[in-house]
């Protein structure tokens, strides 16, 4: 007779830290394995070393972890070895700086050593690409531009916007590697309120991302290629923005928003509801969202944040997008409420088509972002391309 099957009394864990924004951020980082950019045990062996909720130890942590990534690089004779621990080393610099204030002098440090990292990467690794800015306002906007391989030009464009936080060489991570292997060419930039177009030129965030995103499109087709469809892809915030884009740009054929922010003053209320209150601010939750906001909004309080982030809402704008449309949602996403996809599919009225993939706790894909499950998103982007666009 089969013996009854015993209860787990142990098992392992979802979860790297207590704290939300530690264990998304820890996600963040191995999220870049697929295309080279961090090794698991590296990052298990540095963030062992952080107690739950210290950013000043999250900082030294990865920081150190950076470092000694590469002072090994001298010893390596492999050029692909070298490129990639570089890479390695570009990310851990830039989830080393994520958790400080926007004025703590360790950021500038970081900000250099994951910009000097990343292009020594690039080179060591032989990954083509161009680097380019486009004047805008009382700076210039970055770009890179990622080839794909021979018969590029006959697969649609893909471009890709980051959000709230995100960075220009953190793009190429996130997909660039990946529609390679494809046979896509990607188009990566950072607007105003983002990675070095907001440290060096201080631009904040505007909800008329359309005119950056406009600037960037006409330099791509003037100095390169005019593609016959081009899919836009926003990633986080950029849910917002990418569909806004293709409310008033017809260039774009395809949109594809990760997730969909459709109403940015709703989302903005939850986090200024703690804003007065001082044992709130000391969960990284809470104070890493509200000193970003400041920050890259160009605000002084949290009320001003709400009433910024109140024109960055969908409503009244998805009604224009007449491309093909893809929203992808987490049933976790500590941000973005999955209402917010359901309110944004009803509103693209006009759209070609509309398609939502929604995952799950068991698939791994319900974070925000997807983070953790890159693969899975990625297939089913893909796939998406594929049966709109082949």
């Amino acid at each position: 007779m089969d013996q009854p099957a015993q209860l787990l009394t142990d098992t392992g864990t979802s979860h790297f830290f207590k704290n939300q924004t530690f264990h998304f951020q820890t996600l963040r980082a191995l999220n870049d394995i697929a295309a080279g950019g961090a090794d698991l045990n590296e990052v298990l062996m540095a963030i062992s070393q952080v107690a739950d909720g210290d950013s000043n130890g999250w900082y030294e942590a990865y920081s150190a972890l950076a470092t000694r990534t590469e002072d090994r690089i001298p010893s390596c004779a492999d050029p692909l070895s070298c490129g990639q621990s570089w890479l390695r080393a570009h990310n851990y610099w830039r989830t080393a700086e994520f958790l400080l204030a926007p004025q703590d002098p360790r950021r500038t440090l970081a900000w250099d050593r994951q910009i000097a990292a990343f292009d020594k990467g690039m080179e060591r690794a032989g990954i083509a690409h161009q680097r380019f800015t486009v004047p805008y306002e009382s700076g210039k906007l970055r770009g890179i531009f990622y080839p794909g391989p021979e018969g590029w030009q006959k697969k649609p464009l893909i471009v890709l916007c980051g959000g709230y936080d995100s960075t220009l060489e953190e793009l190429y991570f996130v997909i660039a590697k990946a529609a390679y292997d494809r046979g896509y060419a990607v188009l990566t930039y950072e607007g105003p309120g983002q990675g070095g177009v907001l440290r060096q030129y201080g631009l904040k965030f505007t909800p008329e991302w359309e005119k950056p995103t406009g600037a960037v499109l006409d330099y791509f087709e003037t100095t390169y290629f005019k593609p016959e469809k081009t899919v836009l892809i926003g990633m986080s915030l950029g849910g917002y923005f990418a569909p806004r884009v293709a409310a008033f740009d017809k260039r774009i054929s395809g949109v594809v928003a990760y997730d969909v922010f459709f109403d940015g003053g709703s989302i903005a209320q939850r986090y200024a509801a703690h804003a007065g209150n001082p044992e709130a601010l000391n969960n990284p939750d809470i104070k890493w969202a509200i000193d970003n906001a400041l920050w890259t909004l160009g605000v002084s309080s949290m009320e001003e944040a709400v009433k910024t982030l109140s024109a960055y809402s969908l409503v009244g704008v998805a009604g224009n997008i007449t491309a093909d449309v893809l929203t992808l949602v987490g049933e976790r996403d500590h941000f973005i409420p999955t209402t917010q996809a359901e309110d944004f599919s009803k509103a693209c009225i006009r759209a070609k088509s509309v398609e939502t993939v929604v995952y799950d706790v068991p698939s791994g894909g319900a974070e925000h972002c997807q983070l953790g499950a890159q693969t899975l998103w990625h297939a089913d982007v893909f796939s998406w391309m594929v049966r709109k666009f082949s």
